[in-house]
């Protein structure tokens, strides 16, 4: 059970309406069982008159039925007029507590089902909140369909499975024990032979359902390919079709789908047999229970009334329908525990990137970043090798080097997208662990090569982030970023919706928002992530115009491609496999005539 720790700590938080659900189905099978004990009252009417008046519940001690006995016998003793009225307070009686015990069966879910809802809403939260605070490194290596999986399949399959199926974890066993208790009482010797008999049932369902959680794992692996090779397809339409390989995707999609519906089939084929499977092991119990009880009644071995034997027989068949009800309880759990590992794997992923609770906050920058002696690696892969680097206060850094080189992970440093494996990260001379998260990432902007937008108005993806902002500073944003002009000829303006990942937009106006949305941060930090080399020339200059605008009195790291862009930075670093292999202004590296000079070259020749 300890793959269901997180549901039990969320159902610890309900104490007081979990019991409240207890009293309710608590009362609402010992009144189910008294309608059927009414059986026996009535059964004895029926067949032995008078002589069953003598009989009825004459050793019961409760003052509740003593009093249902006195009454009846009194009725049944006066001639036939009274035996009627009997026969219709023995119905009254059965109505009466059929319908109390569906009055506080449907109180127990009332009680229950808002801690269902909540328990679902608070793990949807809970795995949402965790995708949020988890570090970038994590979801470079997970397929990004498979993470959406988790987080609407597998939640739904926990959902309907496990949470879904609360209220039979508690009903079920206890309707169970309270039957089986009802039934000790009447019969001891039938009952003893019956607890032998159950576990044979239960061992049979069990071996059933067992299988069900390593089928229900292989289901969610191919229900996340699937995913993945959908999101993939969107993605790349264009080149889908420019290169001609709908039919391998086609293929590639239908061969995960069919795998996924094989394996959806056994699953339904097991599960669906649970239920069935219980009902018929109940009638073979029954019938059994019948055969042997009929037979020492016949050989007078046990004294047992015919009304009491018939009850007894009533009483056990009310076994049945929650035995089943559990059975596939129990079938779903399995099913449901292969998504709770899932979703588990994600909800205990170690945050490496975590908010320091009692950090500093930095109002402003000051003075410097400092790279001193920094080591990153990954997974045992060295990425950045013993880094030492100044970035003074209003200087722009630029940052080139071959693919791989560890330009972007420098870069990733500084907002604490990763933290340094060994050496420190300094900001004002304070190592960056220090500093809260949100306020260090309040003093930087970052403008990527992908542009990421959002489905929402040009003026909401300005003033992402800052609530609040009238439309006159997000012009004044727009203005900076070379993108009013653009904006202004669309029919609704600022209004605009640019649809998803900003698809209504070219290449150029989507980077022109971004740089809009930096400026509108207004931070003292601005890190550029090859914000240009995506772009056709004209896009380029104006992108690079309105970065030229942004970047002034601003403290600048620069990740180029196209190394004329970075021509007046105050120093350039170069970096190769990891570490800095050359340093200085763009004279001083063509000077030095090295990797830099190489570089320069070849892209001037192109």
């Amino acid at each position: 059970m300890k793959k269901y720790s997180r549901v039990f700590q969320y159902l610890k938080r309900y104490k007081s309406r979990i019991s409240l659900y207890f009293l309710f189905i608590l009362l609402s099978v010992i009144f189910s069982i008294v309608s059927v004990g009414m059986l026996m009252p009535f059964l004895d009417l029926i067949f032995k008159g008078n002589t069953g008046a003598s009989e009825l519940v004459k050793s019961t001690s409760n003052p509740v039925l003593k009093f249902v006995r006195d009454m009846l016998v009194d009725m049944m003793s006066s001639g036939s007029n009274g035996k009627l009225q009997a026969l219709a307070i023995i119905c009254i009686l059965i109505l009466l507590f059929i319908f109390l015990k569906n009055l506080f069966l449907y109180l127990s879910y009332y009680v229950l089902n808002p801690v269902k809802n909540e328990i679902s809403n608070k793990l949807r939260a809970e795995l949402y909140d965790k995708i949020l605070r988890l570090p970038i490194g994590y979801f470079t290596e997970q397929r990004k369909g498979d993470l959406m999986s988790r987080i609407t399949n597998d939640l739904a399959e926990v959902e309907n499975s496990v949470v879904g199926t609360l209220e039979g974890w508690i009903r079920d066993p206890l309707t169970i024990l309270i039957v089986l208790g009802s039934l000790l009482v009447l019969s001891p010797q039938l009952t003893l032979f019956l607890l032998v008999l159950l576990p044979v049932m239960g061992f049979i369902i069990g071996r059933i359902s067992r299988s069900l959680k390593r089928q229900s794992q292989d289901v969610a692996i191919k229900y996340g390919q699937s995913v993945s090779i959908l999101d993939e397809t969107l993605g790349g339409l264009r080149v889908i079709k420019a290169f001609n390989i709908e039919d391998l995707l086609r293929k590639k999609f239908l061969d995960v789908n069919d795998s996924l519906l094989q394996t959806k089939n056994k699953i339904s084929f097991r599960r669906d047999l649970a239920s069935p499977l219980s009902e018929f092991l109940g009638v073979v119990i029954f019938a059994i229970i019948l055969w042997f009880g009929g037979r020492l009644i016949l050989k007078n071995e046990i004294t047992l009334e015919a009304s009491l034997f018939l009850t007894y027989l009533a009483l056990f068949y009310n076994i049945i329908t929650p035995a089943k009800s559990l059975s596939t309880s129990f079938s779903n759990m399995q099913k449901g525990s292969a998504a709770i590992g899932r979703i588990e794997e994600i909800l205990q992923t170690p945050v490496t990137v975590d908010d320091n609770p009692s950090g500093k906050k930095i109002s402003a920058f000051n003075d410097r970043i400092e790279f001193r002696n920094v080591t990153f690696a990954y997974d045992d892969l060295v990425i950045l090798d013993n880094i030492s680097l100044v970035i003074e206060k209003g200087k722009t850094i630029a940052v080139v080097g071959s693919s791989g080189a560890g330009k972007s992970t420098l870069a990733d440093l500084i907002p604490r997208f990763h933290d340094v494996t060994a050496g420190e990260l300094l900001i004002d001379g304070i190592n960056i662990k220090d500093y809260s998260l949100h306020s260090l990432r309040s003093q930087m902007s970052i403008v990527t090569q992908e542009p990421i937008l959002f489905n929402d108005s040009i003026a909401n993806n300005i003033a992402l982030g800052h609530d609040g902002t009238n439309r006159e500073e997000i012009i004044h944003a727009a203005k900076i970023a070379n993108a009013h002009d653009f904006i202004i000829q669309k029919e609704q303006g600022y209004d605009t919706n640019i649809g998803d990942r900003g698809s209504k937009l070219s290449g150029g106006e989507r980077q022109r928002l971004t740089i809009a949305r930096a400026v509108l941060k207004n931070p003292p930090i601005l890190i550029l992530d090859e914000a240009t080399s995506s772009l056709d020339t004209e896009s380029e200059r104006l992108v690079q115009d309105a970065i030229n605008n942004m970047m002034q009195n601003r403290t600048s790291i620069v990740i180029a491609h196209r190394l004329s862009t970075i021509r007046n930075a105050d120093e350039i670093i170069v970096l190769q496999k990891g570490k800095i292999v050359e340093r200085g202004n763009h004279d001083q590296l063509m000077i030095q005539n090295g990797f830099y000079k190489k570089l320069v070259e070849m892209q001037e020749v192109r």
